[in-house]
C-alpha cells in the first residue's frame, strides 16, 4: 500500500487532484469532509463544539458553519480549540479507512492543513498543489465567498513556502484542467506507480 497526501490551501485545486487520483484507482478521502462529518448533529463532535462556542453557532438545530467560521478566523485560540475537537476524530476515521483498504492499494488524501497539523510523517508520498492569489481568489468567488473572507482563509493557512518544505512533488495549477489530469497522470506513472512497485 502507499499513502499519499495532497496538501495544499483553499482554492488551490486539491479536490480536483484528487478526483483525478480516483479515476486513475485511487481511493480518495478528503479530510475537510470527514471534519465535517465529525460535527453531525448528534455526534460527540458536535456537542463539544456547542459547549465550547454556545448557541451562536446553532441555526435551527444544525451546526451553522458560517457562523463558526466567522468566530475562528477572527480568533487564533478559538480556532485551535476547534482543531483541538476536529483533529483527532479526522485522523482516527482516515485511519480507518487506510487501515481497511486492501492490499496494493494506494490511498490518497486530500489534506489541506498537513503542515498546520504535523502529520506528515504518516504519508509515503506528499504532494503540494498550488495556484496563484488570482486563481485562488477567482475560484473562491466562484464558490459564494466574499473577497474579504477568501482573503482571511488563505492567510490563516500556512504559506506554499512551508507546504513545498515537506513536499516530495509540487503541482503548479494555473492552467487548464487537461493541463492538471496531465500532471497528475505523470506523478501517477513516473512517482506513484514505482514507489508502489518497490513496496510489492
Amino acid at each position: 500500500m502507499l499513502v499519499v497526501a495532497v496538501t495544499g490551501g483553499i482554492g488551490s485545486g486539491k479536490s480536483l487532484v484528487g478526483e483525478i487520483f480516483r479515476d486513475l484507482g485511487a481511493i480518495v478521502f478528503d479530510s475537510d469532509q470527514l471534519a465535517r462529518d465529525v460535527v453531525e448533529r448528534g455526534s460527540e463532535g458536535f456537542n463539544q463544539v456547542i459547549a465550547r462556542f454556545g448557541d451562536q453557532v446553532l441555526r435551527d438545530g444544525q451546526l451553522d458553519r458560517a457562523a463558526l467560521a466567522q468566530i475562528v478566523f477572527k480568533d487564533p485560540l478559538a480556532l485551535k480549540d476547534l482543531e483541538a475537537i476536529i483533529h483527532p476524530k479526522v485522523k482516527a476515521l482516515g485511519d480507518d479507512i487506510i487501515k481497511n483498504a486492501p492490499k496494493g492499494a494506494v490511498v490518497v488524501n486530500e489534506i489541506p492543513l498537513l503542515v498546520e497539523s504535523g502529520g506528515k510523517d504518516r504519508f509515503d508520498y506528499i504532494i503540494a498543489v498550488e495556484s496563484t492569489e488570482v486563481k485562488r481568489l477567482e475560484r473562491l468567488r466562484e464558490r459564494g465567498l466574499k473577497e474579504y473572507d477568501a482573503r482571511k482563509r488563505i492567510t490563516s493557512q500556512a504559506n506554499d513556502e512551508e507546504r513545498r518544505q515537506i513536499s516530495h512533488f509540487v503541482i503548479e495549477n494555473n492552467g487548464s484542467r487537461e493541463e492538471l489530469i496531465a500532471h497528475v497522470e505523470r506523478i501517477w506513472q513516473e512517482e506513484i506507480a514505482p514507489r508502489l512497485k518497490q513496496q510489492q
